[in-house]
């Protein structure tokens, strides 16, 4: 009878571990919440992996392509890892591109503007967060126009009143609008100041006001240094996108030897293109072009290598996450 009982409670144990064992690894595999498991962060893997190799595809293709030799792009069986690594094409590039003085120009252009609207933009989005002024509504609703506006519909206007004021083919009429908040994006960047203005406490200034601070004070030595993140996300977007883009000064730069990095591409394809219409095409054609666009991204591509910690916090700060 006493071993009946004994083999009885062992029993009733090993169930009991057994039952134990069981939820714990249903814990492991489902999580005790639902973003706990082993599966959802399987499948949360799964979709960045696939979401970086979206992104990264482009550029790894880009780069296998203009090392290929002549040898390997004629062969089918060359996909991705070049036999050898062949740098002529690249050698190409930089000098079609006239790379040291593009460089300049860019880099010049681009800090230029994007120091302008870093300044610029944290005024005017200071102003619609904090001050009161007449018809703040109605100014407000207008810069959101000029975001929504694709700078295609305005264009016209732009280009006949720099033709009248003799600044075609000129840097003027790409630098002027970011002394003044506007520019390229410049309403996306006075939203993110509003924004983040918005969120600080109204103690602040109050505070600032009975030690007898004015407006002007208060913003410089107050909110100002209290908006880094937002600094350094509207400079990092101003240069980024400043040296990206290659309408603007196609429209006021056309006919200008000396042009920034973004026309280049433009430029090669051009040769390219009437060098094919005369001689035929060459298998070169296509990684040229390759070499051309790895140079002119990479300068943003370094950039943002060394500031993504601080760019990522800085977006996170600012409310563009919401």
């Amino acid at each position: 009878m006493t071993r009946l009982i004994t083999a009885l409670k062992s029993k009733r144990t090993d169930g009991i571990d057994w039952r134990a064992g069981l939820t714990k690894t249903r814990y492991v595999i489902l999580g005790k919440e639902a973003d706990k498991g082993l599966i959802f962060r399987a499948f949360i893997y799964l979709v960045l992996i696939d979401v970086a190799y979206i992104y990264l595809n482009p550029i790894l293709f880009m780069i296998t392509t203009m090392v290929k030799n002549s040898q390997d792009l004629l062969d089918p069986a060359v996909s991705w890892v070049p036999r050898a690594i062949y740098t002529g094409v690249l050698q190409d590039a930089w000098t079609k591109l006239k790379y040291p003085s593009a460089f300049t120009i860019s880099a010049i252009l681009s800090l230029t503007i994007a120091v302008l609207q870093t300044v610029s933009c944290a005024v005017a989005g200071y102003a619609f967060a904090r001050l009161e002024f007449p018809f703040k509504k109605t100014l407000f609703f207008c810069l959101l126009l000029t975001f929504i506006v694709p700078t295609q519909v305005v264009i016209l206007p732009n280009l006949i009143a720099a033709s009248q004021l003799g600044l075609m083919k000129t840097y003027i009429p790409i630098v002027v609008p970011a002394l003044f908040g506007h520019g390229l994006k410049g309403a996306l960047f006075v939203i993110i100041y509003r924004q983040f203005f918005s969120t600080q406490p109204k103690e602040l200034e109050e505070a600032a006001k009975i030690d007898g601070a004015n407006v002007f004070k208060i913003f410089y030595k107050v909110m100002l240094p209290l908006a880094k993140p937002a600094i350094l996300v509207v400079f990092l977007f101003s240069f980024v996108w400043t040296w990206n883009d290659y309408y603007l000064p196609s429209m006021y730069l056309n006919g200008v030897k000396e042009v920034p990095l973004s026309m280049g591409i433009s430029q090669i394809s051009a040769v390219l293109t009437q060098q094919a219409a005369e001689f035929g095409p060459s298998i070169f054609d296509e990684p040229l072009k390759m070499a051309t666009s790895f140079l002119i991204i990479l300068p943003p591509l370094v950039l943002y290598m060394f500031t993504q910690r601080w760019f990522v916090e800085g977006v996170e700060r600012t409310g563009l996450v919401e």
